[in-house]
């Protein structure tokens, strides 16, 4: 992976020792994770992490990395492969850091995700051999992701320059993707065409930057600023091309669903979306309740929200933009903490302290959380066991076929209520 060899620590091996070793377990990052016995010592203890692995392979891997406690390695050969094995679709992957599964069965992706939930449960959380649902998976294994953002960095010379995402294990080398299998088939038409475009004027660029492909309503477009069009089930989303928004849209209809129906099912009349956004999870809901509160501290989002409540003929859904240091200061008398869920789907990195004191001294009857970290999500949830709320449901999602991310949603009940 060209790794520099500057500032390497030479215990437990030398840069670039090939070792062979057999492949147990998958990390939360997707590689895989073996044991090896060191000179001197007569049990396998010294962990080695070597991408695009399986377990039970066994394989030949080249050193790279020695930390404290553990070493990195990349693949060399695979001596054993596991029946799991496929031939991956993409021939960048292995060099391209965005999959990091497409050499695993669909099916086993799944499962591994499943178990990923519940050792991070049992591990973060102090909950073991908690029932985690089946994941649910995509109806698309490939070209299913709606927005994609190729990088390139400022020309060195006339050659045209690479454009599209970062190499495996490197901070700054781009890796240059003339189409992407896991991007939807406009988004991969349209890749060619931006690509002539930077490459036509590459010379005028004296810096890298950033490309934005988003597909929505069956259109492709590269603008930030560009309002686009969205459907879900029967409800339709209209939001800034540059906004967040969820991005495989195949799967969205059965997970907004499940949302709803957790939501609903703790018995609650009235829900309060705590991050909503453009009203993905609001205005899918609102039929279950009988008034929807979305909170988001964009301005411009809850502009939006509002017209796509409008435009759907949403009458008992609201929207504020909410003063971070009192989110639920606002909200009308009537949702009464006991009779009120709440649905979070913060950012990658969770939920900060300041809101979940708010959220906690609030009180709500259920929280529905929504992740896509299912590592901080973990890490909150102790701060909800600790204030009086039960896990009563963890049912996973796969909204990023042949990648190690997935989407978690947590159901929590209050104690008592």
């Amino acid at each position: 992976m060209g790794k520099n060899k500057s500032k390497f620590s030479e215990l437990p091996f030398a840069y670039h020792a090939e070792i062979e070793l057999e492949i147990a377990t998958l990390t939360n990052l997707g590689s895989g994770l073996g044991r090896v016995t060191l000179p001197g010592e007569t049990e396998a203890k010294w962990v080695v992490m070597v991408p695009f692995t399986l377990p039970g392979e066994r394989v030949r891997a080249r050193i790279f990395r020695n930390h404290k406690n553990f070493s990195e390695a990349d693949l060399v050969a695979v001596l054993t492969p596991a029946a799991e094995r496929v031939e991956p679709r993409c021939a960048l992957f292995g060099r391209c850091g965005g999959c990091q599964y497409q050499h695993f069965t669909y099916s086993a992706q799944l499962e591994w995700k499943r178990r990923q939930v519940a050792e991070l449960l049992a591990h973060m959380a102090g909950i073991a051999d908690y029932p985690v649902a089946a994941v649910v998976g995509s109806p698309r294994e490939f070209n299913y992701r709606s927005k994609i953002t190729p990088h390139f960095n400022p020309p060195r010379g006339e050659a045209p320059i690479p454009i599209g995402f970062l190499r495996q294990g490197t901070r700054f080398d781009i890796v240059d993707v003339v189409q992407c299998p896991i991007a939807t088939e406009g988004i991969n038409a349209e890749l060619g065409l931006a690509r002539a475009r930077v490459h036509a004027q590459q010379e005028s660029y004296t810096r890298g930057a950033t490309l934005l492909l988003r597909e929505a309503g069956g259109r492709v477009t590269t603008d930030y600023e560009a309002v686009v069009n969205e459907t879900v089930g029967a409800t339709k989303l209209h939001f800034l091309a540059r906004d967040f928004f969820q991005n495989n849209p195949f799967i969205l209809p059965a997970f907004t669903a499940y949302v709803r129906e957790q939501a609903a099912a703790s018995g609650a009349r009235f829900l309060v979306d705590a991050y909503c956004g453009s009203g993905l999870f609001a205005l899918t809901a609102a039929p279950a309740f009988t008034r929807v509160a979305g909170i988001e501290l964009s301005e411009s989002s809850v502009r939006f929200a509002r017209e796509n409540a409008v435009a759907n003929g949403i009458t008992n859904a609201s929207f504020t933009a909410g003063d971070a240091s009192a989110l639920f200061g606002g909200l009308d008398a009537e949702f009464v903490p006991t009779a009120t869920a709440v649905v979070i789907d913060p950012p990658r990195k969770g939920c900060d302290e300041r809101f979940l004191q708010q959220l906690f001294a609030f009180g709500p009857r259920a929280v529905v959380y929504v992740s896509c970290d299912p590592a901080t999500q973990m890490r909150d949830l102790k701060s909800f066991l600790a204030a009086g709320y039960t896990l009563v449901a963890a049912q996973p999602f796969d909204l990023f076929p042949q990648t190690r991310h997935l989407e978690c949603v947590l159901t929590l009940k209050k104690a008592g209520v």
